[in-house]
């Protein structure tokens, strides 16, 4: 309950040997530069869908738990907001992304009028990921 100014904090720390925690302040990114196919935005941020299936929504998120940075892959639904499927790694690999898709294809299966859209990371670009949603009927979109 008392106030005091970042100086004396830093002074008290320094004479007590204290040190503060510095955490890596760099964010998670997939943007690797162009290493597959771009799909063009078909959304234009009007993510909202009338019925569900018709438009996913899906981004890698990182999260520190514990000390230990984890990531997060849902898939979000248009009607709603509901979340399809999600997965979640240690690493912001393909197959935190493909475990995702497989569960969302188990879960869900007329998906013909969907259209499916994320950002540039090269996970989305890769020929894996967009040989699974062609041979399931979803349309790509994506943006910047």
């Amino acid at each position: 309950g008392w106030n005091i100014t970042e100086k004396t904090v830093r002074y008290w720390m320094h004479k007590l040997g204290l040190k503060g925690i510095r955490r890596n302040k760099r964010k998670y990114s997939s943007y690797k530069s162009i290493i597959g196919k771009i799909a063009p935005n078909l959304i234009h941020r009007d993510f909202f869908a009338p019925m569900p299936n018709m438009k996913w929504h899906t981004d890698i998120t990182e999260f520190h738990l514990n000390g230990e940075k984890l990531y997060l892959s849902p898939i979000l639904d248009g009607c709603g907001g509901d979340i399809v499927s999600y997965s979640i790694s240690r690493h912001p690999d393909m197959d935190l992304v493909m475990t995702m898709l497989d569960k969302a294809f188990v879960k869900e299966t007329a998906l013909n009028n969907c259209t499916f859209h994320t950002d540039q990371g090269c996970q989305y670009q890769s020929p894996q990921y967009q040989r699974a949603l062609k041979l399931q009927g979803i349309t790509q979109s994506m943006s910047r």
